[in-house]
């Protein structure tokens, strides 16, 4: 027999070898796909679903770098390189998707990725205590924002939005030991209200209209018909009329994975919906220098309230007053001036208050880097509303501004 023939039966046995293993076989078929898939597929800059940025591939250079350098230099490459490869895997949303199903569906979890899977598709944040760094956060910004109601008396107020667990707590799944949220609001408004400010407790107001359609199922924001309660309750208590949601066209975008879906990934997750209302009303987003100067934009560059690209986009919640600016001014269909000083709960709620004032200001500290008094004496504002979510507000890194004098 020549080589020739000898080298085909060697190769005819190899392959009736791996034809009694075809699981072996189909793995390195995956495999070496999965492999020439990477090599086809464009690196991604961001991740949607994540809402964050990717790595990219690494460079190693060793110029210059004595022996000690080239060690680190060295280790430093392959760990941002295994990070490349796990965060720019193709069908990387998939795979976490698929992860996240077997465990919920074989293993009957009730938690995934940080969320907690409650009855009727709601997520909740696993949020069983404080952290250690709430724990020094919520009295700073507890005081902070005593400090601003004590130095503008009979104009501050506060309203702090529960958390979709304190709302339906018999959805949460049994026996969770979730934070007491109860007790931590009601230490927080006892001492807003002992500072001077008015308290919005819309916990009961909330609790009354759980059978509708108040939080969203994978997301941690309140829906617009939640923030339309709160505000019915605030402009109650200011001797407001509420807006009219009759007199006004309420549009519905399907098709919304928020926050919490995100984190879970879980593979039944029912798509929320967001209805707004389509409002003629304009908005104009400030400039914000380092030092809190606002310069206001260009004549005739003001916008509408929602953005109408990320109505298509992943998140669509950031249509809302296109998203977290440091400074927005809005023209209402009021009279007065209102200051909302706000987390992102705030954007579903301003909308509202078009047909309660003539002027809304937006502060966001997260890119307003300064405090309040120049901005409440310059513009003379009726009042001060600090609309924060508590798990925001227990944790915000930036909300202690609202306590500088001056």
């Amino acid at each position: 027999m020549d080589g020739k023939h000898a080298a085909g039966g060697r190769f005819g046995k190899k392959l009736k070898e791996l034809a009694a293993h075809p699981a072996l076989v189909l793995f390195f078929v995956f495999l070496f796909g999965l492999f020439f898939l990477d090599l086809a597929v464009p690196d991604k800059d961001r991740s949607e679903l994540e809402n964050t940025t990717l790595a990219q591939r690494p460079t190693l250079s060793l110029e210059g770098k004595n022996l000690s350098g080239v060690a680190s230099a060295v280790n430093d490459y392959f760990t941002g390189y295994s990070r490349y490869v796990k965060e720019q895997v193709a069908g990387r949303d998939g795979w976490i998707g698929l992860q996240a199903g077997f465990e919920t569906l074989l293993f009957q979890k009730t938690e995934s990725g940080g969320m907690l899977l409650g009855k009727n598709g709601q997520m909740f944040a696993r949020t069983y205590g404080l952290l250690s760094g709430e724990q020094k956060r919520l009295p700073l910004n507890t005081n902070a924002v005593c400090s601003l109601a004590q130095r503008w008396p009979g104009r501050v107020t506060v309203l702090l939005a529960p958390a979709a667990s304190t709302v339906y707590p018999e959805q949460v799944p049994a026996g969770a030991p979730l934070l007491d949220e109860d007790a931590c609001l009601d230490d927080a408004f006892a001492a807003f209200a002992a500072a001077g400010a008015s308290v919005l407790d819309v916990r009961e107001t909330l609790r009354a209209h759980s059978d509708e359609y108040i939080y969203y199922r994978t997301d941690h924001h309140w829906t617009t018909t939640g923030a339309y309660y709160a505000y019915v309750a605030y402009c109650q208590a200011q001797g407001l009329t509420p807006f009219d949601r009759a007199a006004h066209t309420a549009v519905e975008v399907p098709g919304f994975y928020g926050t919490s879906y995100a984190k879970a990934r879980t593979p039944f997750a029912k798509a929320d919906t967001i209805t707004y209302y389509d409002l003629p009303n304009r908005m104009q987003v400030y400039t914000v220098q380092g030092n809190g100067t606002l310069a206001a934009p260009a004549d005739g560059a003001a916008t509408g309230l929602y953005d109408p690209n990320q109505w298509a986009a992943y998140d669509k919640y950031a249509a809302f007053l296109y998203g977290n600016n440091g400074f927005s001014r809005i023209e209402g269909d009021g009279t007065g001036r209102v200051l909302v000083v706000k987390d992102s709960y705030a954007n579903s709620f301003v909308p509202y208050l078009t047909a309660n004032y003539a002027v809304i200001d937006v502060v966001d500290f997260r890119a307003y880097p300064a405090g309040l008094d120049s901005l409440i004496a310059e513009n003379d504002y009726d009042q001060v509303l600090v609309l924060y979510s508590f798990a925001s507000f227990k944790a915000d890194l930036y909300l202690s501004r609202a306590g500088l004098a001056g």
